[in-house]
């Protein structure tokens, strides 16, 4: 029986749990700090975390769309900048509860089939991407913004992820 790609992606979902644990403590002004006034702060990273698999998981690959689609424009929904720390975390679950759900599904002749931009890109482009490229890009996008948050964490005195 081929092994399916979750068992690649086993850290994944740990991390997931990680950055739920660390956001969810945190209070308004918290998940306001930011490394300076010109860069994102740590709700709006958390929001874009859960957007971005949205976007590709739901939006280009048409996986788990009941649950992903209404968090595609996660980051950028009137109230999303106030939004407390509760309905993010919840985002993270829920969208990392599709992902999961794929990845246990699917093998690695799954990761060979293609999907094309669902709207054009700002060049007006609709590249195709295998699902093996966004798997990747996901979860590379989850780590890089996750490592950002635990970082404006730790440089304002609070407990970043504990890897």
């Amino acid at each position: 029986m081929p092994p399916h790609v979750i068992d690649f992606y086993s850290g994944w979902e740990k991390h997931n749990e990680l950055l739920g644990n660390a956001i969810a403590p945190l209070t308004d002004r918290e998940l306001s700090w930011s490394p300076s006034a010109d860069m994102w702060a740590v709700r709006r990273l958390a929001n874009h975390i859960v957007a971005a698999r949205a976007w590709w998981f739901g939006g280009w690959m048409g996986e788990e769309t009941q649950a992903l689609t209404p968090l595609i424009d996660y980051d950028d929904m009137p109230g999303a900048d106030d939004r407390p720390a509760e309905p993010i975390v919840d985002a993270l679950n829920t969208s990392w509860a599709s992902i999961g759900k794929c990845l246990q599904r699917w093998t690695d002749g799954d990761l060979e089939q293609t999907f094309q931009r669902p709207r054009p890109n700002k060049e007006g482009q609709r590249p195709w991407r295998s699902r093996r490229y966004i798997v990747w890009h996901v979860a590379e996008h989850d780590l890089h913004h996750g490592g950002e948050i635990s970082l404006i964490l730790g440089m304002h005195g609070g407990r970043g992820l504990d890897l």
